[in-house]
């Protein structure tokens, strides 16, 4: 058997295995900093391990490479990490806000920005820091990507699925003001 179908079955066998154990230590280490999505990270891990498991010395110890890779993977993102807190772009959030919710006839731009900017504010810190990173900031995707350590693909996965959330917050605040006046 080569080493590289040696390492990969290992690895597969222990990810196959171990996936929600993984999970848990991740939330354990990043509950309280950006760019946090636990499945992000143990993704992110195990894309470079299986990518290079060919060029690796023969694998004893499956766990600890996987769990010391991941450590890694967290101290990279927890330093690389710029942490965003508001959103002050005004413009920004207007155009946003216009994309996100067409039928906003009955908001002002400023009644639609507090209610964007409310929702913005409870997103999940990686939420948060992509939509604000991409649409406010204008960083690229290959910047963020970049900076962060992260996958320019999950980086969009990440935008679309925060788009959707916040998509379904605008619609849930502009449904309660409505049912208030």
């Amino acid at each position: 058997m080569s080493l590289e179908s040696e390492n990969s079955k290992k690895l597969t066998d222990f990810f196959g295995r171990e996936y929600e154990s993984l999970k848990r230590y991740v939330k354990t280490k990043i509950s309280d900093t950006a760019n946090r999505d636990a499945e992000d990270i143990i993704q992110d891990v195990a894309l470079k391990l299986f990518s290079g498991a060919d060029r690796y010395a023969p694998i004893n110890n499956v766990a600890g490479f996987v769990y010391r890779s991941i450590k890694n993977k967290i101290i990279d993102v927890m330093r690389t990490t710029k942490k965003t807190n508001s959103v002050d772009a005004d413009e920004d959030l207007v155009e946003l806000a216009e994309v996100l919710h067409q039928s906003n006839d009955n908001y002002t731009s400023d009644q639609m920005i507090v209610v964007l900017k409310k929702c913005i504010e409870q997103l999940k810190p990686a939420y948060k820091d992509i939509i604000i990173a991409v649409d406010f900031e204008g960083y690229t995707y290959r910047e963020i990507s970049t900076k962060t350590g992260i996958s320019i693909g999950t980086l969009m996965s990440r935008r679309h699925r925060a788009i959707g959330v916040l998509y379904k917050k605008i619609e849930v605040e502009i449904n309660k003001n409505k049912n208030i006046s």
